[in-house]
């Protein structure tokens, strides 16, 4: 059984970065006068946000498709889903 982690606890984790991203990271870092850590920290944190937000928004679209009954509301839908899901 796995241990169930404190929201505070702090692990320690080591990624490689593709040399762009580092760079990007350092001027976050230099201009925000924050260390590398706490910007790849907040930088993480504000992504899967994000990611939350766009999979909760997809999954209400989804369900607005499948009970939607007009088949202009629906062909709409469908359209948008396929733009969150391929783009464009």
């Amino acid at each position: 059984m796995e241990a169930i982690l404190a929201r505070d606890e702090v692990i320690r984790r080591s990624v490689s970065l593709p040399g762009e991203i580092a760079v990007k990271v350092d001027k976050i870092a230099g201009e925000r006068r924050v260390s590398v850590n706490r910007t790849l920290v907040d930088l993480l944190r504000d992504a899967i946000e994000a990611y939350e937000q766009r999979r909760l928004a997809f999954l209400e679209l989804a369900d607005r498709f499948q009970k939607a009954t007009d088949p202009a509301e629906s062909e709409r839908l469908r359209e948008e889903l396929a733009r969150m899901t391929f783009g464009s």
